[in-house]
């Protein structure tokens, strides 16, 4: 296996596009390499096969649709409320829609998963650690409500995410005056998370 670390990235991220553009179907080593713009055999010098390149896609995407530390450390200077929660679901879908790429590619492995064992078995324990750093997080942070706030929190807003970056027209005026997706983040929020 080749161990340029650059490279190997550029790899996984060329991974992700191809991903999110063409589905788990289009992920060949070849449309990788092309993707990357390097010799095409490139990708086979660096990952195991098709699962060890999924797994390195699930692993970057984390990284990349990650909260940023300085954004992070700036919201919670505020007080522990309802409005930090709200401004915490606001920076969630300014980073999916940023890196709406990334954020379809996500999908995409949602939906290989439920085709491949093996991927399902890593993809949910990936998936499972996100939402229990999430609890953890809401927990050490002071938040308002509990970990029934942040799942349900979870599940609204893995929905609005789905709805506005594959068919956002389904979300234009459901809620008469309500914007999209900035006003139904904080419908959502008011709606699940209770005040202080």
């Amino acid at each position: 296996m080749a161990s340029n670390p650059e490279r190997r990235a550029a790899l996984v991220d060329a991974g992700v596009e191809v991903l999110a553009r063409e589905g788990a179907r289009g992920l060949t080593f070849r449309a990788v390499d092309t993707e990357a713009g390097v010799p095409t055999g490139t990708a086979s010098n660096y990952f195991t096969g098709r699962d060890d390149l999924l797994r390195q896609i699930d692993s970057r995407l984390h990284l990349r649709l990650a909260p940023d530390p300085e954004v992070l450390s700036a919201l919670l200077t505020g007080p522990r409320d309802r409005t930090l929660v709200t401004a915490l679901m606001h920076d969630l879908m300014a980073r999916a829609t940023r890196d709406r790429t990334g954020y379809l590619a996500l999908l995409e492995m949602r939906l290989e998963a439920t085709r491949r064992p093996e991927l399902r078995a890593s993809y949910t324990k990936s998936v499972r650690a996100d939402l229990e750093y999430g609890m953890e997080f809401h927990r050490d942070a002071g938040l308002p409500g509990g970990d029934e706030t942040v799942a349900v929190l979870y599940l609204a807003m893995l929905g609005l995410i789905l709805e506005h970056l594959t068919l956002p027209g389904v979300l234009d005026g459901v809620l008469p005056g309500v914007s999209v997706p900035d006003g139904l983040v904080e419908r959502i929020v008011a709606t699940v998370v209770p005040e202080a």
